[in-house]
């Protein structure tokens, strides 16, 4: 990393940035509808994909990856400031569900108890850290890339992750939105708070499902959505250093030596690679 190019003078890679912001702003969000719910196409997902190609055809070295990681600061600050502007006008009926808004906090601890487990199942070692402490989004991201490193099995388990939920997290989620909110005798706006897992295009694409379905209530919709989102991104990051994450570190040591030895079974003929995950 001794060539590396400090940020703001690597004027090749801005120039990619741009114009990957550019085509893709372009192409805009395309909703396919799919019985209740609703497949949310962004640009961050064509940026994504068209990223992809440009590391893997080498217009974009790894060194410029590198350099590019901390702009991801830069973007959650903006993504913050601007739903807080958005729910401005529904204050007061946000302030009355205050409680509520709060609590639901507690329920993005789920991926620790239920994705935890599996992982260990399936054969991941410290990798299942990194995927299951949160959903993996990026203040998530961040905290596993300050904490451990970006090359660390945690840090790769994360990655993982966030990639996966970039690809298909937002069909996912529009899907079962839209599916619950119409099959279930919950009230709309507890699915809308729920919504709010601390990522603008997964909180898009399952409040836009829910829009849908209850078109007359969809102003309410979206400033729940948006304060619960605001929320989990504001303090989901404090959430994951005090709780969740030394919590998944003390369920990790102790179902680790019980489950683990489930995927050694099923692993014991393959090959591991670094971090202990299967090959």
């Amino acid at each position: 990393m001794k060539n590396e190019k400090p940020l703001w003078k690597d004027l090749k890679l801005h120039g990619i940035v741009l114009g990957l912001t550019v085509l893709t702003e372009f192409i805009g969000t395309h909703r396919i509808p799919l019985g209740p719910g609703v497949i949310m196409l962004f640009p961050m997902l064509y940026a994504m994909i068209l990223g992809l190609i440009l590391f893997l055809t080498k217009v974009v070295n790894e060194e410029q990856a590198h350099t590019a990681e901390p702009i991801i600061i830069i973007s959650i600050t903006l993504l913050i400031a601007k739903i807080g502007v958005l729910m401005g006008p529904s204050l007061e009926k946000i302030i009355q569900a205050g409680p509520a808004l709060l609590l639901q906090e507690f329920g993005n601890l789920g991926t620790i108890f239920f994705a935890l487990p599996l992982a260990l199942i399936l054969g991941f070692k410290r990798e299942a850290v990194g995927m299951t402490h949160s959903i993996g989004r990026e203040p998530n991201v961040g905290l596993i890339m300050n904490k451990y490193g970006f090359n660390s099995p945690e840090g790769r388990g994360v990655m993982m992750v966030y990639i996966v939920g970039t690809l298909f997290g937002t069909v996912f989620l529009g899907l079962i939105a839209g599916f619950l909110a119409s099959a279930t005798p919950l009230h709309p706006l507890a699915f809308a708070m729920a919504t709010g897992v601390g990522s603008g295009s997964l909180m898009s694409a399952a409040s836009g499902a829910l829009t849908n379905v209850f078109p007359e209530m969809a102003d309410d919709i979206l400033a729940f959505a948006g304060a619960s989102n605001l929320l989990s991104t504001a303090t989901g990051l404090y959430m994951s250093i005090f709780v969740a994450l030394p919590l998944t570190n003390k369920l990790y040591s102790l179902l680790e030596p019980k489950l683990g030895r489930l995927g050694k079974n099923k692993g014991k003929d393959e090959s591991a690679g670094e971090g202990g995950v299967p090959l």
